[in-house]
């Protein structure tokens, strides 16, 4: 019998193929990860929730960590998981509550609540952290001489740190208290929030030297989350702090306000996952990788997409 010239693939071969194609996570899985400020509850600002819905949808995130979740006594972030039909998880807060919302089963949680467990598929567990940290004393306020919150003007960068530590400290050595062991137990781990608090990788002297900031200062939060282990996703895919600023702080002024100051305020931090892609997510082209308009927020949000698994 004639043959075509070509081997035929072994069952072994064709089996290893088979396992990788239908085993969760063997070949890796892509996984998106948003932190959005909702703005009290997503509707102050005159949008209807659904807006606010939108975002998630069209971004196609799989789990965000929502901040300002409620509004007029509302939880819209658990309206905002039934119209998505997703599961949700109120973390607390008065006021100007935090949730976490996921595609994904959210089957447990830490003793004060700064995380969840997602269970993404089988055998991929998930852990993610959000937080919502004080606004004022706000250090870029107090640097560049605006008034906000009775706060002292500064002109150092060591009392920036200092005020920094004297705004949040506590908050941060709260979440490390819960973040520090889930990152011992391995596994994916993932830290959305509104920090309220510029990072030390935007505030470097060579951002000094370029007029965009006023002085170099290592902001504690962000370095002391960096130092317990994650990595800043956005910085990871553009590590050009000079070049692409990634304004999340806000679009409802513009950049040369003299009674305000735009900067990156909103993270996304990861360990245990391969960055992809991060974006900032806002009200249009100018300000944002990907576009929603129109935008329900004081903040814009950033989503960045993850490998889960092996490459």
């Amino acid at each position: 019998m004639k043959t075509s010239g070509k081997k035929p693939v072994s069952l072994a071969l064709f089996t290893a193929f088979l396992v990788l194609a239908i085993l969760p996570g063997a070949a890796g899985e892509t996984l998106r990860v948003m932190t959005f400020n909702l703005w009290r509850g997503g509707t102050v600002g005159g949008q209807p929730l659904s807006r606010s819905v939108q975002v998630i949808r069209e971004s196609k995130a799989d789990v965000a960590g929502l901040q300002e979740s409620h509004g007029g006594g509302a939880d819209n972030a658990a309206k905002m998981a039934e119209a998505l039909g997703w599961h949700h998880f109120r973390q607390g807060g008065k006021g100007e509550s935090t949730s976490v919302i996921s595609r994904f089963p959210i089957t447990g949680h830490t003793p004060k609540k700064y995380g969840v467990t997602i269970e993404m598929s089988k055998g991929v567990t998930l852990k993610v952290f959000n937080i919502h940290f004080r606004p004022s004393p706000y250090q870029p306020y107090q640097l560049k001489r605006i008034p906000y919150g009775n706060a002292p003007f500064i002109t150092t960068a060591k009392e920036a740190v200092q005020w920094a530590h004297k705004s949040r400290g506590s908050q941060v050595d709260n979440l490390l208290s819960e973040l520090e062991p889930a990152l011992s137990e391995g596994g994916p781990v993932f830290l959305t929030g509104d920090f309220n608090e510029p990072s030390f990788e935007d505030w470097t002297a060579r951002a000094s030297k370029a007029g965009l900031v006023p002085v170099a200062v290592e902001y504690p939060a962000t370095a002391r989350v960096t130092k317990a282990g994650l990595t800043d996703s956005y910085r990871a895919i553009h590590p050009d702090e000079i070049k692409k600023r990634g304004h999340t702080w806000t679009n409802k002024t513009s950049p040369d306000d003299p009674k305000d100051f735009h900067d990156r305020i909103d993270f996304v931090f990861a360990r245990g996952a391969k960055v992809l892609a991060s974006q900032v997510v806002g009200e249009n082209r100018k300000n944002a990788d990907l576009v929603v308009s129109p935008w329900p927020s004081d903040h814009r949000a950033v989503l960045s997409t993850f490998r889960i698994g092996k490459d």
